[in-house]
Parts: structure tokens; sequence; C-alpha cells
């Protein structure tokens, strides 16, 4: 948990909480989407918002025995600077170690399940952002929260991730660097990989280009083309 010091962001300098996983992705690409405000769709990122809109279409809870389950709950953190929704929040009822709830009887441990599309990933940004919705949960209801799940839609199961130590500073390093660019205004230049393929954003970024030349000098360029003709 975040103690009251640490809450130093105002309101309207807070970031979009999934914007980690766009940041871990790509940097460019994050600021492209969240800076620049350029957005482009492909075939995996409609098929991941209609995955997503499956598993929360507003808020919404409902209780199954012991097991309450929060759908589109809204959540944000002010030690972080960031708001968001997640997809699924479930509340089991546990009298020892959990806590209360307004208008609920019983105490409760608390665990969020983020949905994705597709398959487990090698790299962490889908882990990043399941513990930026628990850290922005821990400081809003006072908690503790060991662990979440993530729920991949190719292979119809979840996966349990324990929430430790370092994926929390990495979380809040991260945060602290997306501030930094956000208040900078800063896009940073393309850094080209095989994933630059599977980009939506692939032809607002225009990879090859900036790998070979700035912006800057490739429309000089082509006016010296178009003079000299």
């Amino acid at each position: 948990m975040y103690p009251k010091e640490l809450s130093r962001y105002k309101e309207e300098d807070y970031l979009m909480l999934s914007g980690i996983q766009h940041f871990s992705f790509c940097r460019r690409q994050w600021a492209l989407i969240h800076i620049e405000q350029q957005w482009d769709e492909n075939l995996r990122t409609v098929e991941g918002n209609i995955f997503h809109k499956k598993a929360h279409d507003g808020y919404s809870s409902e209780k199954r025995r012991d097991v309450i389950i929060s759908r589109g709950m809204p959540v944000f953190s002010p030690a972080l600077g960031i708001s968001g929704v997640c997809d699924i929040v479930e509340f089991y009822r546990d009298d020892k170690k959990g806590i209360s709830l307004h208008g609920r009887e019983g105490r409760y441990l608390v665990y969020p399940v983020e949905y994705k599309k597709g398959q487990p990933k090698e790299d962490e940004a889908d882990v990043l952002q399941l513990a930026a919705q628990a850290m922005c949960l821990e400081e809003m209801l006072e908690c503790e929260i060991e662990k979440g799940y993530l729920y991949y839609g190719e292979i119809r199961r979840r996966i349990e991730v324990w929430l430790d130590e370092k994926i929390r500073q990495q979380v809040r390093d991260t945060f602290e660097e997306m501030h930094h660019y956000y208040e900078r205004r800063y896009t940073p230049k393309v850094k080209r990989t095989k994933a630059c393929n599977a980009c939506s954003l692939k032809d607002l970024c225009i990879p090859k280009l900036m790998k070979e030349r700035c912006v800057k000098e490739y429309i000089s360029k082509r006016i010296e083309e178009e003079s000299e003709d």
C-alpha cells in the first residue's frame, strides 16, 4: 500500500492506466496515442476491443455464494497518477484476512482479473497492467493484494500472477517515466523491431522511414528534389 505522503499527482495530471501496456510494448506507440492523439485500428485491436466488451459493458456486480464479481470497476491512484477500469475484480469472502466492503456482510480478499484476447506473452506488459490495477485497488480500499489473474481468450483459461515487490517497483518506475514524457510532450524516435509489423500504428509511425532519416530531413530532401525538377 502507499502512504498518504506519496499522493502527489493531481487528478488533471492522471494518465491512462492501460497505457502502461502500450509503453512497455513501444514507447513511441504510447506517445503517438496518448500525447499526439493518433490512433488506427487493425484486426487485432478490433478483436481485442470486442473481447474486452464481453468482459465488461459498463459497471456492474453480482454475487455468487461467497464471491462478489465486479465488472468494469473504475480505479485510480493519486500516488501513481493514473486512472482506468478493471475488467473484473473478484472479492472472495474471508472473515479472517479480508477487508470490509460498504453494504456487504463479512470481509473479503480482493483479486483483479485482466482479460486478454490472445495468449500469454514473453514480455511483462500484461503483468505490469495487472499489477497497476492491483496497486490502485490497494490505495482505494486500503488493503493488500498479493496476486491477480490474467485470462487469455486463445487458451481459455486464467493464469495466476503473484505481485511481488520487483513487479510493483517496475510499475512505479514505468509510470514515472511516462509522466516525464507526457510533461515534456516527448515522442521518442523509432527503435524498429519485428513487432512493428503487427502494430496498428505502423502506417502512422512509418518505422522504415524514421530509421533511415528524421522527418525534417525527409521533407527537406523532397522539397529540394521538387525544386530541381
